[in-house]
């Protein structure tokens, strides 16, 4: 890992170019008090959970027509979300600016040096919870749970894992607690970090690692073709949707270990009170229609809607899950 001075660099020479990408890409949108249109951020590559849920949400808004303007999209690509978190902190008062955010987010914050946290911007709404699971290719050795537990215990250097987020994120903490929880040292976990959902999918169908820790959703098309199997889902219940209702919990294979991971909205810091509570009226909206609701469904998503200051607490508690880890194992 590069100094915290390096990647503080890194992240913030990014910034210039991340903006010029947003702006390019946000061409025609006009900017303006009376402006009803919304830049949405999404802090990874497309095809990752960021991307799903915020295009869901957008997608939605702009169909039931809930904020009076129209989205612009944009991926926002590099150091695990810290370049568009970098993005979204400089464009301070800003009112026509959302971002979708998680434990990755959180996560990244540290890893790449960042001298602000998720609480520092304007939480608007955390949005859902999801259980993540254990991924492996089709052909892989591992035919169930308790193979790979066996195989991780007996050596754990052995056992090449992959995840869709930084160190501190969701698919870095889940097999870092896991192992904790399986007696494995987990400073001994061999953890490679891809930037989103859709390079962790081509590592694990090009065999450059043995499994993935991932949440489910991007997934579901290569485990429905059979191209990639789950071990086990990290909930403290099954799925109860196909092809995934089949598959059983870490609970179930005596594993005394659950982990879920969220995903929310934030908005740019300074921005008024009286816009920060439109940004969570059009989110509250957005979640009581039919669409939402079999968004949930499909995607394996539990609802989990909190807003404003409750968020703001919620952010700080993420904050010190993810520092207590990294802290114990080194990272920080």
């Amino acid at each position: 890992m590069q100094p915290r001075s390096s990647l503080r660099r890194t992240a913030r020479g990014g910034i210039a170019l991340a903006v010029l990408l947003a702006l390019l890409g946000a061409c025609g949108v006009t900017r303006g008090d009376q402006d009803r249109d919304i830049a949405m951020m999404i802090p990874n590559s497309p095809g990752g959970g960021y991307d799903l849920t915020g295009r869901t949400a957008v997608r939605i808004m702009e169909e039931q027509d809930i904020t009076g303007g129209r989205f612009e999209v944009s991926n926002i690509i590099g150091a695990g979300g810290s370049v568009a978190m970098a993005q979204l902190m400089n464009a301070a008062g800003d009112e026509h600016i959302m971002m979708t955010v998680g434990l990755g987010v959180v996560g990244s914050t540290y890893s790449f040096g960042a001298d602000y946290r998720l609480q520092d911007a304007t939480p608007i709404a955390q949005l859902i919870e999801e259980q993540e699971g254990v991924l492996v290719p089709a052909d892989s050795p591992f035919g169930t749970i308790d193979d790979l537990v066996a195989a991780w215990q007996a050596d754990p250097g052995s056992v090449t894992i992959g995840g869709g987020s930084s160190p501190g994120g969701p698919d870095h903490l889940f097999p870092m607690q896991l192992a904790a929880a399986l007696g494995i040292d987990a400073r001994d976990v061999r953890y490679v970090s891809y930037d989103g959902g859709g390079p962790l999918t081509s590592a694990l169908l090009g065999r450059k690692i043995d499994v993935g820790f991932s949440g489910l959703g991007e997934f579901e098309g290569q485990i429905a073709s059979g191209e990639l199997r789950v071990l086990a889902v990290s909930g403290e219940e099954r799925l109860d949707r196909d092809p995934l209702a089949a598959i059983p919990t870490l609970m179930e294979s005596g594993i005394d270990f659950s982990f879920t991971n969220w995903r929310g909205v934030l908005a740019p810091p300074d921005i008024s009170q009286e816009r920060r509570d439109e940004l969570i009226a059009f989110l509250a909206e957005m979640r009581e229609t039919p669409q939402w609701e079999e968004a949930l469904e499909k995607n394996g998503w539990t609802d989990a809607f909190v807003t404003g200051e409750d968020f703001e607490d919620f952010l700080q508690e993420q904050d010190e899950r993810v520092a207590t880890t990294l802290e114990e194992l080194g990272l920080i």
